[in-house]
């Protein structure tokens, strides 16, 4: 069973992660619309490739972290306060205007290496999948033994496939209708993440 909620919670943060308008989500919608739905799956396989040695990465550094109980009670409540801002900021995102997204150029291009490219610059991986385990460690989710990394890394990349395929798959779609999407995502995720920060707080002050 708790192998089933770690691979539901690695896919869940994957996809989340990605579900809001980004420079790898709106690449997906760029290059399904200049060079069709195939193209676009090429780009979300290469960028979900490179999210295995991003995670390998979290997760040295985060196995570190934990043999270094007192650094790790620090993050913990960093970790508190990021979600308490990411709240907030979901929030003021989802109060705003409809996006405009700009006119797509019909240049082609290397959908496969255009995603691992963009997935290699992608600087926020790293610390976004320590957060994650960081989170999924403190509930008794994970506990960096090779089975569990394993299913976090597939997971992951099923995650980031995924929304990335999405977004690919309906593209015309998206691209008419990203403010009231975006909107009422971003809505969504500053109510989770303010549950988060509230459980956060209460496993570290009760």
């Amino acid at each position: 069973m708790k192998l089933l909620f770690l691979f539901f919670f690695g896919f869940l943060f994957s996809f989340a992660g990605s579900i809001t308008p980004s420079l790898l989500n709106m690449t997906a919608l760029k290059v399904s619309l200049t060079n069709g739905k195939k193209a676009a799956y090429k780009y979300a396989f290469a960028v979900a490739v490179i999210v295995i040695p991003q995670i390998i990465i979290a997760v040295t550094l985060t196995k570190f972290l934990a043999d270094n109980p007192s650094i790790l009670a620090t993050l913990e409540k960093i970790a508190t306060v990021i979600f308490i801002f990411l709240s907030y900021y979901y929030y003021k995102e989802s109060q705003k205007s409809k996006i405009k997204i700009a006119k797509m150029k019909t240049k082609k291009e290397n959908p496969f290496l255009t995603g691992i490219i963009l997935s290699i610059l992608n600087m926020f991986s790293i610390p976004f999948y320590c957060g994650v385990i960081i989170l999924l460690n403190a509930y008794d989710m994970y506990n960096y033994s090779t089975l569990d990394t394993f299913i976090f890394t597939i997971s992951s990349v099923l995650g980031t496939f995924y929304i990335l395929f999405v977004y690919g798959k309906f593209a015309q779609f998206i691209q008419q209708k990203t403010g009231k999407l975006t909107k009422d995502i971003n809505l969504i995720l500053s109510i989770l993440t303010g549950f988060v920060a509230l459980f956060s707080i209460v496993k570290l002050f009760f």
